[in-house]
């Protein structure tokens, strides 16, 4: 059964074989954060992209890369590589909306509070 698996996968041990196991665990989240952004478009109306999206694209990119890395193919790594970096980025520019959104909305919050606070010095 062992050499059957094995003569499948091209692999010659156990060693290659968790390698391949990765690999395959990697292309299968990779892959589910195109089920999660088109769930989400849809349940949103229109093409939407949610953040587990890019969680998923770090999760399998870094998987995949170490695959790459493994099986020693300079084109399968610069790909992942470069994609690491695109995902990493769009999470930091999204953080950085949700920040300016938090602190635009608390000084909107705190005027709102001192229109309606009565005026200690006017007392």
């Amino acid at each position: 059964m062992t050499e059957t698996v094995f003569a499948f996968l091209r692999i010659e041990n156990w060693t290659e074989f968790w390698w391949v196991v990765l690999g395959l665990t990697a292309q299968f989240a990779f892959s589910m954060r195109f089920i999660v952004q088109w769930i989400a478009s849809e349940r949103a109306g229109r093409s939407y992209v949610p953040v587990v999206f890019w969680y998923l694209s770090i999760l399998g990119g870094t998987m995949l890369l170490s695959y790459a890395i493994y099986r020693q193919d300079v084109v399968f790594i610069l790909g992942q590589s470069m994609g690491l970096i695109v995902y990493t980025r769009n999470l930091f520019l999204i953080r950085k909306v949700r920040r300016a959104d938090r602190l635009a909305a608390a000084a909107d919050a705190a005027e709102a509070d001192a229109v309606h606070r009565p005026n200690s010095a006017a007392e």
